[in-house]
């Protein structure tokens, strides 16, 4: 199978978000092989987006988010967890798309959480050296998987943004609602009352 062409990414970010849904992010590298399905994402528009890094103007960390479309944004948060992000839309938008969740599916060992940013970085093995990387590279790159059906797609709010006051709130994560590696599981069921 051939990687997603980067022509992929060369659209607003979230048309990429919803179409990441169900793709199969590969990782070659000291860990090995390790392929895991995309399950739930998060969009970031541009540097009008509160929430987004690009939302302070270029600097030597956001540089990436600017163009082209098709490369990774990889950055470190809280100085322990790094997280993996897809650059998205025309040169100078500086949009990007967070992979929060992703289900396991080749080279994971049994049992490792992979149901938020920093856990799948980290049992994927993707760190600030995957920072800038074309995503048709033989390294890191994204296949075609089975696309999540519309009927199955959730969209809420963003998590951990609450500082970019209504931009927070806006319904750009969307994940696959019937799987179990989704960051702050959101179930179906109703609540018992006590």
């Amino acid at each position: 199978m051939k990687p997603l062409p980067l022509s992929f990414y060369a659209r607003p970010a979230l048309e990429v978000a919803r179409d990441l849904l169900g793709t199969l992010l590969v990782v070659d590298g000291a860990k090995g092989r390790r392929v895991a399905r995309i399950v739930e994402v998060e969009a970031y528009l541009g540097e009008h987006d509160l929430a987004a890094h690009s939302s302070k103007g270029r600097t030597p960390r956001t540089e990436v988010m600017f163009g082209p479309a098709g490369r990774s944004y990889v950055y470190l948060i809280y100085g322990m967890h790094h997280c993996f992000n897809v650059v998205t839309d025309a040169p100078g938008v500086a949009a990007a798309v967070l992979v929060r969740g992703v289900e396991p599916v080749e080279g994971i060992p049994p049992g490792e959480r992979t149901d938020g940013p920093g856990k799948l970085c980290r049992v994927l093995g993707l760190n600030l050296n995957h920072n800038n990387l074309p995503l048709d590279s033989d390294g890191l790159h994204l296949l075609p998987g089975t696309p999540v059906p519309d009927a199955r797609v959730e969209r809420g709010p963003r998590i951990g943004v609450e500082y970019a006051g209504a931009w927070a709130a806006e319904p750009f994560r969307l994940w696959d609602r019937d799987s179990g590696h989704v960051s702050r599981f959101v179930s179906r069921r109703p609540r018992r009352r006590p």
